[in-house]
This record gives C-alpha cells, structure tokens and sequence, in this order.
C-alpha cells in the first residue's frame, strides 16, 4: 500500500472542496448551475454533464447525494463507480447495491429511478462509451485492480427537485 504523501492528501482536499461546492451550487440553484461543468483541468471536457445522485445509506438511513459525471445511451443514464482509481467503490455503490431508493437529477429535473449493472459485451460497449464522455476514465481503471462499476437508470417518476 502506498502511504500518502502531503501533496497526495492537499489533493484529495482540493477535490472534496471542489466536490462539496459543485453540490452546494447545483442544489442552491436548483439545478440551474452545476449540470454542466468544465474539466479540463483533469483531462476532460469543458462541456461535461453532470447530475445529482440520491441514495440512502446502507448503515445510517439517510440521504446521501452526490454530484457525478453521467452519459446517456439507448435512453438510459450511465454513471460510473470509479472513485478516482482508487481501491475502494465511492459509497454510493454500496447504497445502491443495498436496495434503498435511488433518485437523480439532471439540471432541473429530477427522477425516482429504477437501476441495473450491465455485463459482458453491454458493458464493454458501455464502458467504451463512457471513455469518451470522460477520458480520465481509462486511467482510473489503470490504476486500480478492481472492476469499475456501471449503473444504467431509467426514470420511474418525475419527483421534486433536490434541496438536501
């Protein structure tokens, strides 16, 4: 195991505070801000889409929301565990795979929603897809030794927006 280093853990805060604003804002908002975002600075594209992500804790019951680069193909969204490459799944994964409620919203639409994970030749295809909505991708799966999780949504119903 690698022990982190200063820079290492000064990243890692940078990235919690820029992901703790870019919530804060799309909530605040309403959606209005924080649907597409710029990420250049990490290898991406200036015109990335993302969404909110509610789930219930799997131990403490409560909401959790999570702002997350999505894509969308053959009318489903797709959103990606991948947590930077890091060993572990982003808590979120283990919400969803528990059973709880799952919602999303995209700019100012917000959706109750039922989930799967693809396999074999979907997933590939979808992981590809993926790639190319997200370039960094690629490299967050380099890096780490476990399969990077996909979930694939499709609205149930139409619920209000987010504000927590």
């Amino acid at each position: 195991m690698i022990e982190p280093t200063e820079d290492m853990i000064a990243i890692e805060r940078d990235m919690l505070d820029w992901r703790n604003d870019h919530e804060a804002r799309y909530v605040a908002s309403g959606g209005a801000q924080g649907h597409i975002i710029d990420m250049t600075m990490a290898g991406g594209y200036a015109l990335t889409t993302a969404l909110l992500l509610r789930t219930t804790g799997s131990k403490s019951g409560l909401p959790r929301l999570s702002p997350l680069i999505y894509g969308d193909i053959g009318g489903e969204v797709v959103i990606v565990g991948s947590k930077g490459g890091a060993p572990t799944h982003p808590f979120w994964v283990n919400n969803i795979r528990a059973g709880g409620e799952v919602a999303f919203q995209i700019a100012t639409q917000a959706f109750r929603a039922s989930w799967r994970e693809p396999e074999g030749a979907e997933r590939q295809h979808i992981w590809d897809f993926m790639v190319e909505v997200y370039p960094p991708y690629a490299d967050y799966q380099a890096k780490t030794d476990r399969q990077i999780p996909l979930f694939l949504f499709r609205p149930v119903e139409a619920i209000p927006v987010f504000t927590a």
